[in-house]
């Protein structure tokens, strides 16, 4: 239960942090950056008295309906709050912050903040194995029925949504949002890849015994030790191997140099891992 709301509280931070590049940079300068929130954009431009949230909650729940039908229910809980999460934190800063302006007139700026704060907060939504619904929704019915691939479906999707954009708000604006879908993706591949990094540790100690339990009880992770043969010195050492998280490996390396100083001890960057206590999903 205790890691169920820890996964929701985080998701809920990415909602607010998406929430905030839409609804301070990306909507005031008329920049539909693709998925559901440009097609709002769009839609209210012609109709005004849309309001954005209200229409991203209506198209959300159509989306999920007609997923449902056609793909089944493989849509969990965690996208399902998150969609309509993100409705309802648009709709909220719409009723705190209404007809807000654009902190500056420089729409290049405007998209690059907004495109960084957006995929920040989505890229944490993603790691929590959730995602805002919209046009995920869209590249996953093409992916079944058509065999696109999941990222050249959405890239589809977003695309006819830039193009909608160009035709509302001018040729101009419409390749600035064209531009920001582009810079969107490699935003949220990096920050996720970022979020995933964990460490190979490698140990040769004096007291392996110690060690091993240190990281079984205090960080609670696995470890494989094995005996290996000094090249040199042609002496049996015990070799601990684990693979932990950056902030574990810190603890653990203060705890190695507080017990021996002499100790072997190496570190590289693991970008995935999938196993037991660590990721299983696809994000």
């Amino acid at each position: 239960m205790k890691q169920l709301i820890k996964d929701y509280l985080i998701i809920t931070i990415g909602i607010f942090i998406v929430a905030i590049g839409l609804n301070i940079f990306l909507i005031p300068a008329d920049l539909a950056v693709g998925g559901i929130t440009g097609l709002a954009m769009v839609i209210n431009n012609v109709w005004p008295w849309l309001s954005i949230s209200s229409l991203m909650l209506v198209m959300n729940i159509i989306l999920f309906i007609i997923a449902f039908i056609l793909i089944g229910s493989h849509f969990g809980a965690k996208t399902i709050y998150a969609s309509f999460g993100l409705s309802g934190m648009m709709w909220v800063m719409e009723r705190l912050f209404p007809n807000i302006n654009p902190i500056t007139d420089d729409i290049l700026l405007n998209l690059i903040y907004g495109i960084l704060i957006q995929g920040i907060g989505m890229a944490i939504i993603f790691f929590q194995n959730a995602s805002t619904g919209g046009t995920d929704i869209i590249a996953k019915i093409l992916n079944k029925y058509f065999h696109l691939d999941i990222g050249k479906a959405l890239l589809i999707s977003d695309f006819f949504i830039t193009v909608l954009a160009g035709v509302s708000f001018g040729a101009r604006l419409g390749l600035y949002a064209l531009l920001g879908v582009i810079i969107n993706g490699f935003v949220i591949d990096q920050v996720i890849t970022g979020l995933n990094i964990k460490i190979k540790v490698t140990i040769i100690s004096e007291y392996p015994d110690m060690i091993k339990e240190y990281i079984i009880d205090e960080l609670e992770r696995g470890a494989t030790i094995y005996s290996a043969e000094g090249a040199y010195t042609r002496e049996t050492k015990i070799v601990i191997t684990s693979v932990m998280s950056k902030r574990e490996f810190v603890s653990l390396r203060n705890y190695i140099k507080s017990l021996d100083k002499s100790a072997f001890v190496t570190g590289g960057i693991v970008h995935e891992v999938l196993g037991e206590g660590f990721i299983s999903g696809d994000v």
